[in-house]
């Protein structure tokens, strides 16, 4: 594996604008303002423990309601770290982990695989943390793995929303940070059908 591991995308709509980069063997640098505040700490938190250097700057239809914003974000997001895997050879592939912030427990399992699936079960309890409804978690999450090219599992239960949520993110970045690192035994990608793309069925 050579050359640096980053990505770029610009998403552009009548609702939002979005630029985002990412640096995959970065210290987990985060410059994050999506203009939702709760969901900039997600971010935050997510590129702190992945230990990939996330910039994102966004405009977006707030006066309305979160939803294009955090979509699109999400959504370019997944596709920058598409862009800085490549044809994904050499990586570990998988990750997984589990994450407690107080009374919350989340856990995570996710394979960069190509083929983007995702099942997530965070019951949160209330409509919304600060300015990010709950609802929007999910649809992130989800719009993450499609844009990545990841089949993701994340669950969780906790009874405070923000411990919750926050405990997602951090296995997410946990399960990520291990699944991105590169196998030193791997000199290809790890795939017995050798190759890992986007729309591709790889196994």
């Amino acid at each position: 594996m050579s050359g640096a591991r980053t990505g770029e995308r610009i998403r552009e709509t009548r609702e939002t604008r979005i630029v985002v980069s990412v640096d995959l063997d970065g210290t987990g640098v985060a410059t994050i303002a999506t203009g939702v505040g709760f969901y900039d700490h997600l971010l935050s938190s997510l590129a702190h423990h992945s230990l990939i250097d996330i910039e994102i700057k966004a405009v977006g239809d707030t006066e309305i309601d979160d939803h294009h914003t955090v979509e699109d974000v999400a959504l370019a997001l997944g596709g920058a770290i598409s862009d800085a895997l490549g044809d994904r050879a050499g990586i570990t592939r998988f990750g997984a982990a589990r994450v407690p912030m107080d009374e919350s427990l989340a856990a995570c399992a996710l394979d960069l695989s190509g083929r983007p699936y995702a099942v997530i079960d965070l019951p949160f309890r209330a409509d919304r943390m600060g300015e990010l409804n709950s609802q929007m978690v999910e649809h992130a999450l989800y719009s993450f793995a499609q844009a990545s090219g990841t089949t993701l599992h994340l669950e969780g239960r906790g009874r405070n929303d923000h411990h919750l949520a926050e405990a997602a993110f951090k296995a997410l970045a946990r399960a990520l940070r291990m699944a991105v690192a590169p196998d030193p035994r791997r000199a290809g990608v790890a795939s017995t059908k050798g190759s890992l793309e986007l729309d591709g069925g790889a196994a």
